[in-house]
């Protein structure tokens, strides 16, 4: 194989495996159209990134942390429900995002493998960002799990239990801005939100305690990298969606075997 595919197939798995155990949280916490609005968020920190030549993935991870930040502030000091609130930020971010690509003739070039991906081009220093990445998101979310299960439960009940939840769902939301950061080439900024819900969507076809549903969901992840990979160097189609649809083939086939 091709060293650039040797690449992009350990870059999927890293990112597969760093985002498993947060897709699972964010399927018990219904959590998915945050996922969305942080991936939103993305479209406008890289843009803003190329602008001021700062590296992308750490533009991006800017912009996240503040949209969560700023979502937190509104939660506090709003009347407006979280929904209405996420509604907001995601269609305000991803406007101003595209007016500022817009102006610019190179991001107008780059916009789709933003907003889309493109593993392929992923890059030794890539790899080194994707597993620091891993290891640093892997042992916030070890650091923060009882506590995740708690207020996935009740959340009064983790405050009962002494659990600072405002400081808890900061942190978390710090995870799911990295994880965006770095999903970006493997799928796209307008697909990291699937890569986050349909693997473990699939695996709760299965799955009987949290642990195990986290590593089901890690293999369905894996599994659609690596399908993904395959049928887009067979069928020469787009990658990153060729890996989301994969992932939405697990899905269907887990579905299907559950209710036999």
């Amino acid at each position: 194989m091709d060293d650039f595919l040797w690449r992009a197939g350990l870059g999927g798995l890293g990112l597969a495996l760093t985002s498993a155990p947060l897709g699972c949280f964010v399927v018990w916490r219904r959590m998915a159209y945050f996922g969305e609005t942080i991936a939103h968020a993305g479209l406008l920190g890289a843009a803003l990134g190329i602008v001021m030549g700062v590296n992308l993935t750490l533009g991006i991870f800017i912009a996240a942390l503040i949209l969560a930040f700023g979502l937190k502030v509104i939660e506090q000091y709003s009347y407006l429900a979280k929904d209405t609130a996420l509604g907001l930020l995601a269609h305000v971010v991803l406007a101003a995002g595209l007016i500022v690509a817009s102006q610019f003739q190179s991001l107008q070039v780059d916009l789709m493998g933003l907003l889309f991906g493109d593993i392929l081009a992923i890059s030794m220093s890539d790899l080194y960002v994707i597993f620091v990445g891993f290891v640093l998101i892997t042992g916030l979310v070890i650091y923060l799990w009882q506590d995740m299960l708690t207020i996935s439960i009740d959340k009064e009940l983790a405050k009962a239990e002494g659990v600072n939840v405002s400081r808890v769902e900061f942190l978390f939301s710090i995870a799911i801005a990295a994880t965006v950061a770095l999903s970006m080439k493997l799928v796209g900024l307008l697909l990291v939100t699937a890569m986050l819900i349909v693997p473990a969507a699939g695996a709760m076809n299965f799955s009987r305690t949290p642990e195990q549903m986290v590593m089901i969901t890690a293999f369905l992840s894996a599994i659609s990298v690596v399908g993904g990979l395959i049928g887009s160097v067979y069928f020469d189609v787009p990658t990153g969606p060729a890996i989301v649809v994969g992932m939405a083939l697990l899905f269907l086939l887990s579905s299907l075997m559950k209710r036999r």
